[in-house]
C-alpha cells in the first residue's frame, strides 16, 4: 500500500494544525460558491437573491413508519393536502443528527423522503450551506455532499472511498488527508430514486478499508451498512416510492418534507416577489382552484406560480389568469420562450414561437414522452441520443431553456439532464401525444384517442398517468390551443370531440371506482372545462334534498366536492347526505379526511365496522372522534373494530357506543384497547349498553393498565351495581390514573357503591375531578331502555272535545260526540284532534303506547298553539313539535312540516305497539316499533332540547276515523 503518513504522530498532529485549518476553510468557501451560485436567483433591479435570501422555512416531519407508499405523487400531495394539522413530530433540517429525548443510541443514518420538487434538494443544500458559513453543526469537520445522479455515471468505475472524496473534493486530496477516521464527517447522498447503481445489500461483499478499490455500489452499500467508516453520519434523501432499496435496520430515523405550510408559502411568494400587491393577488387566485391549490404545497410549482402569475399580472394587465394545471403550464412554457428570445435574441418583439424555439419544444416533447414511458426522470448522453436529440444540441437546449431542461456536471465532466420537475415533464409529453395527433391528421378521432388515454389511466394501479392524462385533456380546449398559437400549425379543437370525451368520462365514473380514480377523472373533467356534475349535487345539496338514490358518478361528484371544499372537514355527519351504510361505504374518503365522524343511527352492519376498522389503522387517516351510537353494532362489531383501534397509525382520541347493544363480551375488547401500548383514546362512551358488572370489571382492568390513558368514561345506564363500583373504584387508586371524568348516572350503585367511589376519590393516585351517581334505583337493572319508563297520565285539559279519556286517563278515543269538557286555555280546539300528556320530561325517559287505527304519537314543547283553523297548531307542523304518524301502510315522521316516509314490514309479527324513548340532555327522541318485546328501531330525531318536552297524541291528517285510539301500557 505504500507509505501511511499517519502512521507517524507527529505527522498526524502537524496535518491537523496546519493543512486540516486550511483545507476546511478552502473546502467551505468552494461549498459556500457552488450552493450559492447553484441557487434559485431571481433578477430584481440587477441584483440577484442568492440561497439565504429566497430560502423559505420547509415542513419536516418524524416518520414513524416505513411503509412505503407506490401511489403517484400528485396522489400523495392531494392526499396530504386534505389533511388537516396531525399531531406530527417536526424537526428542522440543522437538527436532524441531535440526539431527541429518550433515544440511547446516537443517530448515524438519516433517510429524509419527499414527492418531486417538494424541496428535498433544497434542505441539504441549506443545511451544507449553512455549515460551510459556520452557522450549525460545527462539531462536523467535513460534509461532502453527492447526488446519486453524479454517482450513476462512475458505475463502471472502481475507487477507494478515499479516492471517491478526493475527486469530488479536491481540497481533501491536495492537504494529504486520507484517514477521515480521525474527522468527525458527513455523507449527503441526494436523490436515492435517481440512483442506477444496483445496490445489493444482501450479497454484497464486506468492506472495511477507506482505501481498498472497489466499484461504487459496493462502497455504497458498506457505508450505509456502517461496515465502512462506521464514525461517519449519513444523510439520504429520496423519493417515497424508492425508499424500500435501503433496509429499514440500516436508518436509524425517517423524516419527510412536506412542501409549504400555508403561512410558509405566504413567505416564500413575498421572498420571490418583493411586491405585496402582487402577493396579495396570488395567494386568493390559488385558492380558487383546487387543482392550483393543491399543487401549491409543492415548492417547486410555487416557483412556477410566481413565474406565470408575475409575468401576466405585470405584462398583461388584465389578462385573465391560468385557472387549470394545464393553462398554468402553457402559460409557463410562454414565458420561457418569451425569456429565451429577450435573452440570446436581444429582441423583445421577436415572435414567442419562432423555428428555433419550436424545434426545442418538439425535441424537448419527445424526450419527455419517451423518458416518461420508461419511468425515467434522468436522462444520459444515449438517453438523448436514442431519441433523436443531437448531443451537440443538448447543452444549447439546456441553456436556452434553463427553467425546463437542466444539464448537470458529474465526475469526469460526464452529462447528466433531467427536467425540473416531474409535471413539467408529464406536461411536455402531453403536449408531445397533442401535437403529434393533430399533425399526423387524425385529429377527426380525437375522441378515440381520448377515451383510449382515459382506459389507460385508469388502468394504472397507481395513478402514474393521471397528470399526463389532465395536461392532454386539458389541451384540447380552443382557449388553450389559442395561448400556444404559433407553435401549433393547425388546431385539433372541436367542441363534439370534447363532448363525446365528457359523457365518456362521466360513463366511466358509473363503473364503481376507486375514490383516487374518481377524483382524478373530475378534475380531468375541470381541465375540459365541465362542471355539470358538480353543479347538480351543489344545488341538490344547498335544497336540502340529496337524493337517497344517487348514481355511482354522482356519489363521486360528492366525494370530490366535499374534499375540494375550502372549508376543514372537522366534521363529517352522514345524515346531511343519507343515514345509510351505502352512504357510507360511498363517503369514506371524506370521512377518512375528517377529524370527527357523526355516524349514529345508521343501520350498519359488520361490513362497515370491518372498513371503518381499516381506516383507523390508516396512516392518511385523520379521524380522531367517531360517533357509532345506536346502531346495532353488538359485541362482534366492536371485535371488528378492534385491530383498527389498536393500530399504531390509529389517531382517535374519543369513541362513542352508546345504545349498540353491547354486552358484557364486548367489554373485553375495549379493555384490550384500552391496555394497547399504540392507543391514545382519551374518551369512551358506552352508554345504554346492559355491560353489568362483568363488563364493568374488564374495563376496569383496562383503566389500571399502565398505558391506559383514558380521561373520561361514560357508563351510564349499564346496569352497573356496588359489585361494578368496587372494581371502578380499585381501578381510579391505580398508578397512574388518568381517568377525570365518570359518568354513573342511570345505574344502581346503592350507598355502599358510592361510598366505595367516594372514598377512592381521596386517593393520592386518584385525578378523578367529576364523578356522576345521579338518576339512580333499582328499577336501572331492567333490561335496554325500559330501565328509562316513566309514568305518564294524559291531561284532560289540553284533550280535544271529540277526544274521550278512560282508563283512569290512561287511554284516548276518537268520538262522535263532543265530551262536556269545560273551557281551558291549554285545550286544543278547530282541527286539532289532540292531546298532551300531563308531566314535562327533561331527562332520560321511555314509555310504550299500544295504538289502534292512525294516530299520532309525538312530544312537544308546552307552548304549541292549540286554537285556530291554521295547520300550525298540528303536531309536527312546527319547530315546536316531532311526530310519528302511524298510517295503515307507512310511518310518517314529521318536523316543521318536513316529511321522512319509513315503510312498514310487519314480517311474521305484527304488533301495534309503538315504543318512544328521548334523552333531552342529549337531544335524542328515538320511535321504536315494539314486536315480541324486541324493539325495531324506526326513527330518531336529533336536535336541541331548549325546554321540557310534553308526550302529546292526536288524530288526523285525513288518517284518522272513529274509534282510533292510543294507550299508554304498563311497563
Amino acid at each position: 500500500m505504500g507509505h501511511r503518513p499517519w502512521k507517524n504522530p507527529l505527522h498526524l498532529v502537524l496535518i491537523l494544525q496546519i493543512g486540516f485549518a486550511e483545507c476546511q476553510k478552502k473546502f467551505k468557501s468552494n461549498l459556500m460558491k457552488k450552493f450559492q451560485d447553484s441557487s434559485e436567483k431571481v433578477k430584481k433591479g440587477g441584483k440577484s437573491k442568492v440561497q439565504n435570501e429566497i430560502y423559505t422555512e420547509i415542513y419536516l416531519t418524524i416518520e414513524e413508519s416505513g411503509k412505503v407508499n407506490m401511489d403517484h405523487e400528485v396522489r400523495q400531495i392531494e392526499t396530504a393536502s386534505r389533511k388537516p394539522s396531525r399531531k406530527e413530530k417536526t424537526i428542522r433540517c440543522e437538527d436532524i443528527f441531535k440526539a431527541s429525548p429518550g433515544r440511547d443510541e446516537p443517530i448515524r443514518t438519516v433517510m429524509t423522503k419527499g414527492v418531486a420538487g417538494i424541496g428535498k434538494t433544497v434542505l441539504t443544500q441549506k443545511f451544507t450551506l449553512d455549515w460551510a458559513e459556520d452557522k450549525t453543526n460545527q462539531n462536523i469537520h467535513f460534509t461532502f455532499p453527492f447526488t446519486f445522479r453524479e454517482l450513476n455515471v462512475l458505475r463502471e468505475k472502481k475507487l477507494s472511498l478515499v479516492e471517491l472524496v478526493h475527486h469530488f473534493f479536491t481540497e481533501t486530496k491536495e492537504a494529504g488527508i486520507c484517514r477521515f477516521e480521525e474527522f468527525q464527517v458527513m455523507f449527503i447522498f441526494d436523490g436515492l430514486d435517481e440512483c442506477r447503481l444496483p445496490l445489493d445489500f444482501h450479497n454484497t461483499e464486506i468492506l472495511t478499508d477507506v482505501t481498498e478499490s472497489t466499484s461504487v455500489d459496493v462502497l455504497l452499500t458498506n457505508l450505509i451498512r456502517g461496515k465502512l467508516l462506521p464514525s461517519a453520519r449519513l444523510w439520504i434523501t429520496t423519493r417515497p416510492a424508492a425508499a424500500n432499496q435501503i433496509p429499514p435496520e440500516c436508518v436509524d430515523m425517517v423524516t419527510e418534507v412536506r412542501g409549504f405550510t400555508e403561512s410558509q408559502k405566504l413567505d416564500y411568494f413575498r421572498k420571490k416577489c418583493r411586491d405585496e400587491k402582487l402577493v396579495s393577488k396570488i395567494i386568493p387566485h390559488i385558492q380558487t382552484s383546487r387543482s392550483l391549490q393543491i399543487m401549491s404545497n409543492v415548492p417547486v410549482f410555487c416557483w412556477i406560480t410566481a413565474t406565470v402569475l408575475e409575468d401576466v399580472l405585470k405584462t398583461r394587465e388584465g389578462g385573465e389568469l391560468p385557472k387549470t394545471l394545464t393553462e398554468m403550464y402553457i402559460h409557463f412554457l410562454v414565458v420561457q420562450s418569451k425569456l429565451k428570445n429577450v435573452k440570446y435574441d436581444g429582441l423583445e418583439t421577436n415572435p414567442q414561437w419562432n423555428q428555433a424555439n419550436k424545434e426545442m419544444i418538439l425535441a424537448l416533447g419527445k424526450l419527455a414522452f419517451e423518458q416518461l414511458e420508461k419511468g425515467n426522470l434522468i436522462f444520459y448522453e444515449s438517453d438523448l441520443t436514442e431519441c433523436g436529440i443531437d448531443i451537440r444540441a443538448a447543452s444549447v437546449y439546456s441553456g436556452v431553456f434553463t427553467q425546463i431542461f437542466k444539464e448537470e456536471r458529474g465526475l469526469y465532466q460526464d452529462k447528466v439532464f433531467c427536467f425540473v420537475h416531474l409535471s413539467v415533464q408529464e406536461f411536455l409529453a402531453a403536449l408531445h401525444v397533442h401535437l403529434t395527433f393533430i399533425n399526423s391528421g387524425l385529429s377527426r378521432r380525437k375522441s378515440n384517442l381520448h377515451q383510449s388515454a382515459v382506459d389507460k389511466a385508469l388502468q394504472s394501479p397507481n395513478g402514474h398517468l393521471d397528470l399526463f392524462l389532465r395536461f392532454l385533456l386539458g389541451l384540447s380546449l380552443e382557449t388553450n390551443q389559442t395561448l400556444l398559437r404559433g407553435l401549433l400549425t393547425q388546431t385539433g379543437s372541436s367542441s363534439q370531440t370534447n363532448r363525446e370525451t365528457v359523457q365518456y368520462i362521466k360513463e366511466r365514473l358509473d363503473d364503481n371506482l376507486s375514490p383516487e380514480k374518481s377524483i382524478n377523472l373530475f378534475h380531468c373533467l375541470n381541465e375540459l372545462n365541465d362542471r355539470s356534475l358538480e353543479k347538480e349535487i351543489q344545488q341538490s345539496l344547498s335544497s336540502g334534498s340529496l337524493s337517497d338514490k344517487l348514481s355511482p358518478a354522482q356519489w363521486s361528484a360528492l366525494v370530490f366536492i366535499l374534499l375540494s371544499s375550502e372549508k376543514d372537514l372537522d366534521v363529517f355527519d352522514l345524515k346531511k347526505y343519507s343515514a345509510s351504510e351505502e352512504a357510507l361505504l360511498r363517503l369514506l374518503p371524506v370521512v377518512k379526511a375528517s377529524s370527527k365522524a357523526l355516524v349514529s343511527g345508521c343501520n350498519l352492519s359488520e361490513r362497515s365496522y370491518k372498513i371503518l376498522s381499516s381506516v383507523l389503522s390508516s396512516q392518511s387517516s385523520s379521524l380522531r372522534d367517531l360517533d357509532l351510537s345506536n346502531n346495532n353494532l353488538q359485541d362482534s362489531g366492536v371485535k371488528l373494530l378492534s385491530p383498527g383501534l389498536e393500530s399504531p397509525h390509529c389517531l382517535l382520541e374519543c369513541l362513542r357506543l352508546s345504545g349498540c347493544n353491547l354486552s358484557w363480551r364486548g367489554c373485553e375488547a375495549l379493555s384490550s384497547v384500552l391496555c394497547c401500548q399504540s392507543s391514545i383514546l382519551k374518551e369512551l362512551e358506552v352508554s345504554n349498553n346492559d355491560l353489568q358488572d362483568s363488563g364493568v370489571q374488564l374495563l376496569s382492568a383496562g383503566l389500571q393498565s399502565p398505558h391506559c390513558k383514558l380521561e373520561t368514561l361514560s357508563l351510564s345506564g349499564c346496569q352497573v351495581t356496588e359489585e361494578g363500583c368496587a372494581s371502578l373504584a380499585s381501578a381510579l387508586s391505580s398508578n397512574p390514573s388518568h381517568l377525570r371524568e365518570l359518568d354513573l348516572s342511570y345505574n344502581h350503585p346503592g350507598d355502599s357503591g358510592v361510598k366505595l367511589l367516594s372514598a377512592g376519590l381521596e386517593d393520592r393516585h386518584c385525578r378523578l375531578e367529576t364523578l356522576r351517581v345521579d338518576h339512580g334505583g333499582e328499577q336501572r337493572l331492567k333490561h335496554g331502555l325500559r330501565k328509562y319508563a316513566c309514568e305518564l297520565e294524559l291531561d284532560i285539559n289540553t284533550a280535544h272535545r271529540n277526544l274521550k279519556l278512560s282508563d283512569n286517563n290512561r287511554k284516548v278515543t276518537v268520538v262522535r260526540e263532543e265530551q262536556p269538557y269545560p273551557d281551558h286555555p291549554e285545550r286544543f280546539d278547530h282541527c286539532c284532534w289532540q292531546l298532551l300528556c300531563t308531566t314535562g320530561l327533561t331527562g332520560r325517559c321511555y314509555w310504550e303506547v299500544e295504538r289502534e287505527g292512525c294516530v299520532v304519537i309525538a312530544v312537544t314543547y308546552k307552548r304549541i298553539s292549540r286554537r285556530g283553523k291554521s295547520a300550525d297548531c298540528r303536531l309536527g307542523w312546527n319547530d315546536q313539535c316531532w311526530s310519528l304518524i302511524c298510517a295503515k301502510d307507512c310511518y310518517s315522521f314529521w318536523h316543521n312540516k318536513r316529511e321522512k316516509v319509513v315503510p312498514i314490514s310487519y314480517g311474521s309479527s305484527p304488533s301495534n305497539r309503538v315504543a318512544v324513548y328521548v334523552d333531552c340532555p342529549a337531544g335524542c327522541l328515538s320511535f321504536y316499533r315494539v314486536s315480541s318485546d324486541k324493539l325495531i328501531h324506526l326513527h330518531t330525531f336529533n336536535t336541541t332540547f331548549t325546554e321540557p318536552v310534553y308526550p302529546a297524541f292526536g288524530f288526523g291528517f285525513g288518517y284518522w276515523s272513529y274509534d282510533s285510539s292510543v294507550s299508554l301500557c304498563e311497563l
